[in-house]
C-alpha cells in the first residue's frame, strides 16, 4: 500500500508527496511535528500538516533569506534569527567569519530536538560557539531589545495560528527598534498566487512599508511551497537591496551556493506585472 502526505494549498488544491515511512511524530505544546522519509524529496518536516522544508529544496529558501542581506550590508556582525528551529538559516549564517554573534529565538524546543535527530544536515551548526538559543516567545524577546542587531531574519511559519503575531505592525515596529541605525530585517512573505496567501502578503507588506524607509519584495522558486513561488521581504533603515549590493566583495568570500548568485540577487527583485500591481496598490493606501 502506498502512503502519501498531502498539504492543502487551498480548499481546491493540494500538493502530495509519496512517503516511504514516517520517522517522527509528536504533539508539542504549540503544534504537531512530523518528519517523513520520501523517495523524491528526502526527509520532509511538517508542522500542523504544512511542509516547512524538505532535504531536496531547503537550500533555496535558506540561501535566499540569508545571502541577500549579507551581500548588501558589509558590517553585519550581530544577528537575530526568529523561528528557524530546523537550523538551516543558522547553517548559512555561520559560513560568514565576520558574524560574531547569532541569537536564535525558537518558541518550540521540540522542533529543535526533532531536527537535531532527524535533520542533522540542517541542524549541524546549532552548536557553533557564536549561536545562542533562547526558547520562548519571540514577541516578548523582541520587546526588550533596542538598537542591538545588524540583521534580523524572521523565519516564521505562515501568518495564521501560532505565528500570526509575527506579521503585525507592532512586531515590525519592535524589529525596527531592535535594529541599529544601519539594520536590515528580512522575512518570509509567503506566496502571492492563491487568494488567501496574497491577501496575507499584502497586509504584511503594507505594515512593513509603513515602518521602514526602504521596503522591497523579492522572489524565489521553491517546488514544495504553495504554487512553487515564494516571496521574501527586505526592509532596511539604510541599505537598498540592489543599489548597495557589493557583488565583488561577496564573490571574494568564495562561498559555494546552489541557488543564490549575485546575478540572481538583482533579478529576484524584478517582479512580474501582477505582483508589482498588488504591491503598488498596497503602498498607495
Amino acid at each position: 500500500m502506498e502512503m502519501w502526505f498531502s498539504e492543502f494549498h487551498t480548499p481546491d488544491v493540494k500538493h502530495s508527496i509519496r512517503i516511504n515511512k514516517q520517522l517522527y511524530s509528536c504533539e508539542s505544546d504549540y503544534q504537531r511535528i512530523d518528519i517523513f522519509e520520501s523517495p523524491e524529496f528526502g526527509r520532509v518536516l511538517t508542522l500542523d500538516g504544512n511542509v516547512m522544508l524538505t532535504e531536496r529544496d531547503e537550500f533555496i529558501y535558506d540561501e535566499m533569506i540569508t545571502h541577500v542581506p549579507m551581500a548588501v550590508h558589509p558590517g553585519i556582525k550581530k544577528v537575530l534569527v526568529i523561528g528557524a528551529g530546523d537550523g538551516g538559516v543558522v547553517k548559512e549564517l555561520t559560513r560568514y567569519d565576520r558574524i560574531e554573534h547569532i541569537d536564535l529565538v525558537e518558541q518550540d524546543p521540540m522542533v529543535v530536538e526533532a531536527c537535531r535527530t532527524y535533520l542533522p544536515t540542517n541542524a549541524c551548526r546549532l552548536d557553533d560557539s557564536r549561536v545562542h538559543i533562547t526558547f520562548g516567545n519571540p514577541l516578548k524577546f523582541i520587546r526588550r531589545v533596542e538598537n542591538e542587531y545588524d540583521l534580523i531574519i524572521v523565519d516564521s511559519t505562515d501568518p495564521f495560528g501560532p505565528s500570526e503575531g509575527l506579521f503585525t505592525k507592532e512586531f515590525y515596529g519592535n524589529c525596527y527598534n531592535a535594529l541599529n541605525d544601519e539594520g536590515i530585517m528580512v522575512n518570509q512573505q509567503g506566496s502571492p498566487f492563491y487568494q488567501q496567501d496574497a491577501d496575507a502578503m499584502r497586509r504584511s507588506h503594507k505594515r512593513i512599508a509603513s515602518t521602514f524607509p526602504i521596503s522591497r519584495v523579492y522572489q524565489a522558486h521553491i517546488p514544495t511551497y504553495a504554487a512553487g513561488y515564494w516571496l521574501f521581504g527586505f526592509a532596511s533603515k539604510k541599505y537598498h537591496p540592489i543599489d548597495d549590493l557589493d557583488a565583488k566583495a561577496w564573490l571574494q568570500l568564495n562561498l559555494k551556493t546552489r541557488y543564490y548568485t549575485t546575478r540572481l540577487h538583482v533579478g529576484a527583485f524584478w517582479l512580474p506585472a501582477f505582483l508589482e500591481e498588488m504591491l503598488k496598490e498596497v503602498e498607495k493606501q
